[in-house]
């Protein structure tokens, strides 16, 4: 039965390179990529409900048995994002097939995006360091082509600078792994978990621990998030949303896995620069969120917010800060697509991405600027949408540990966001129109639906918040006591 676990990641590498052989058939590509998410959606529940039931659930390879294998892990955590991955994919690919031309989808835009998704669900599923390394580089390839698909001269400026940071940090990754091998002997995650709670985390465990939170810090966007706003306001806008919403949560949930089951012994120092590193994000990303007049910017920046935020519980780690945590980042997934997308349809509306030039739409498009609202306030933390009961949590753990000064630049931060969404909304959608009913371009239902989708996520999310407590609470208790982790893989009766 556990043969499931490989379904998420399998089936859109198989259906990514049919798709290849497919070219002429855009129809065709369009709705098996969207079936696959939906198929994925449906398995990532079953999943799910089935680790209630049974605890966390292994797949080994090749009939190889923990460590000595390659395998698959599912729990709560990890298939709650993939579940929220494959929602997030489904509804930004509806947006995609009114959006994205037919010369970008002919340059294969459907396989890669199920080789992204393949990337993104290996990357949350497997149990294996160097598996890990595997699926961020299928994720990355993925990624490289559709950041640059199309061409135009932005893309090809950004995509080198977003190129050269993911290649540099793989180096790192890889070059991480090999010490971390020379010391433990063996790549299984729980395996190595048990081995560093045997002989303890001596110094040079402590300094690999730093060199992987480098690595995926560059991958998440945590202080190192320079290259990340060009990068995502550079490709078309279902392609930005993808970026926004999934790329930044894979170094996320790196981070959470490596520094909850390996290296949580020496939290003085380790979980202790993480707290500078999300504090100084959040410094950074609040000052770019207004700094600039151009919406994709803005957004961007909103994006390096979130990242602070989310690993602020890391930094804390009480069971509040990471409930919180988990609550925000699935949240974050969904605001951000939604985010993108309505960014994106503002401009394909107006011809242009600068707030200064535009004055008015709720006149034109009045369901387009109340979505934007509703977006506004959940990334804000405003009850009951979707952000309230994360960012609630986040500032509960922050005072339980004491944490003063991470708890005020978090919730300063959060008026950061609503500042420079403000900004946005009232510069944008706000005042006199500036478009006559001659010139006004219909939003058709192709672009407006899927942010209806979205929408209807982030309020149903904080509504029906108890709906996922019990599936959030267990994520929560694998990632704080390792031990339930490592028996689920090393057990191998």
């Amino acid at each position: 039965m556990n043969n499931i676990l490989v379904l998420p990641m399998i089936i859109p590498v198989i259906i990514g390179i049919i798709l290849m052989f497919l070219r002429p058939f855009i129809r065709t590509q369009r709705w098996m990529s969207f079936a696959v998410m939906v198929v994925n959606t449906g398995i990532s529940l079953y999943i799910l409900n089935t680790i209630q039931s049974e605890g966390v659930m292994r797949l080994d390879f090749g009939g190889w048995l923990p460590p000595y294998g390659i395998l698959f892990v599912g729990d709560s955590f990890s298939v709650l994002l993939v579940l929220t991955t494959s929602i997030v994919t489904a509804i930004c690919l509806l947006y995609a097939f009114n959006s994205i031309d037919r010369a970008r989808e002919n340059m294969f835009f459907y396989p890669f995006v199920n080789l992204l998704v393949a990337g993104v669900n290996g990357s949350f599923l497997t149990g294996d360091l160097f598996n890990l390394f595997v699926c961020f580089e299928i994720m990355l390839l993925a990624s490289y082509a559709l950041i640059s698909i199309g061409g135009t001269k932005v893309q090809l400026r950004e995509s080198l600078k977003y190129v050269a940071i993911n290649v540099l940090s793989s180096w790192f990754f890889l070059i991480a792994i090999g010490y971390l091998y020379g010391m433990l002997g063996t790549l299984n995650l729980a395996h190595m978990s048990a081995r560093i709670a045997e002989s303890g985390q001596t110094p040079t465990l402590t300094v690999i621990s730093v060199l992987f939170l480098v690595v995926f810090s560059l991958k998440a966007g945590l202080l190192l998030y320079f290259w990340l706003p060009g990068s995502y306001s550079a490709p078309p806008t279902a392609i930005a949303a993808l970026f926004g919403a999934l790329l930044t949560k894979v170094g996320i949930y790196a981070l959470f896995r490596m520094f909850t089951l390996l290296f949580y012994h020496e939290p003085s120092i380790t979980h202790t620069l993480i707290g500078i590193m999300a504090g100084l994000t959040l410094i950074g990303g609040s000052i770019g969120a207004i700094a600039y007049n151009d919406i994709r910017k803005i957004i961007s920046y909103n994006v390096v917010i979130a990242v602070g935020f989310i690993l602020v519980g890391l930094a804390v780690a009480t069971p509040a800060a990471i409930e919180g945590s988990i609550y925000y980042l699935i949240h974050d997934m969904i605001a951000k697509g939604l985010l993108f997308l309505l960014g994106g349809t503002m401009i394909a509306l107006t011809g242009t991405s600068k707030i200064g030039n535009m004055s008015g739409l709720i006149r034109n498009y009045p369901l387009l600027g109340w979505m934007f609202f509703i977006a506004l306030l959940s990334l804000a933390g405003i009850p009951p949408l979707s952000g309230f009961i994360g960012k609630l949590l986040v500032g509960q753990g922050t005072v339980e540990a004491g944490s003063y000064i991470l708890l005020t630049l978090a919730f300063l931060s959060s008026i950061f966001v609503i500042y420079s969404l403000l900004r946005i909304f009232i510069n944008a959608f706000w005042g006199e129109t500036i478009i006559s009913k001659e010139d006004e371009v219909p939003l058709t239902k192709g672009l407006i639906i899927p942010c209806v989708l979205f929408t209807v996520a982030t309020i149903g999310l904080g509504l029906g918040a108890e709906s996922i407590a019990l599936y959030v609470n267990d994520a929560v208790e694998t990632l704080l006591n390792p031990e339930i982790y490592i028996d689920a893989v090393m057990n191998n009766e």
